[in-house]
């Protein structure tokens, strides 16, 4: 089964300054993406590269990208998990998590995805397991 991969994972990975860096490096090794490929939004990919723009790990985001569309990882939000998420997020679920958060849960449940690589808390709030 896939697993989740979330702006916060993300950047920890490729940001060697971030507070969270090695615990998301020990995380990611742990990992075999040809037993449990990678899969995420083109919603979490906008907020890595915006986050990203100016930093020496910009490429890695478009590289992720290429990465995901290539295997067919790269999800694509439907109208329904647009709907869904904006009704979570008016009601404050999951911690009060930001849009793109709630928009990342409907699709998961949706495809069944119980594990995400991040740390957020606003992922086991909403249910899921975290990898670091």
């Amino acid at each position: 089964m896939p697993i989740f991969t979330d702006t916060v994972g993300l950047l920890a990975l490729w940001n060697e300054t971030d507070q969270w860096h090695q615990a998301a490096k020990a995380a990611f090794a742990r990992l075999n993406p040809k037993e449990t490929p990678l899969t995420t939004t083109t919603f979490v990919l906008l907020e890595c590269g915006n986050a990203a723009a100016r930093t020496p790990f910009r490429d890695e985001v478009d590289r992720l990208r290429e990465q995901l569309e290539l295997a067919g990882t790269l999800v694509r939000p439907t109208e329904d998990d647009w709907q869904r998420a904006w009704t979570a997020y008016r009601q404050g679920e999951a911690g009060q998590a930001g849009i793109v958060d709630q928009v990342s849960f409907v699709v998961m449940r949706r495809l069944g995805l119980t594990l995400a690589f991040t740390n957020d808390r606003h992922f086991q709030a909403a249910g899921f397991r975290t990898l670091f």
